[in-house]
């Protein structure tokens, strides 16, 4: 089967947030993949936070018919995956003993 799309030249993505890549991506002419084709999709896997590219499939300086997929891995920025509730301190053993008994000295 013959394709009949242009060719374009893969940009160096890795380093880049995941939206600064799709960005650069899509104006390449090609589009930003999750590794896994049966996964869910990148924007599903890197919402909500930020997310850095850290490796990149094809490599940079490869060409490759419009629209055709650009698979990378990522990691969250900071070690965190996104945002989570605060946890509150214990409260203090003779506040709960008060609570109990109110009338407890």
């Amino acid at each position: 089967m013959e394709r009949h799309a242009d060719r374009v030249v893969v940009p160096d993505v890795v380093g880049l947030p995941v939206v600064v890549g799709r960005q650069v991506c899509t104006d390449a002419g090609l589009a930003l993949a999750q590794p896994d084709p049966d996964g869910p999709p990148l924007g599903a896997l890197t919402w909500p936070g930020t997310y850095v590219i850290t490796a990149q499939d094809p490599p940079p300086g490869t060409t490759l018919y419009r629209w055709d997929s650009v698979r990378v891995r990522f990691r969250p920025v900071g070690g965190d995956a996104g945002v989570r509730e605060p946890r509150r301190p214990s409260p203090e053993p003779r506040t709960l003993a008060a609570e109990a008994d109110p009338l407890a000295p």
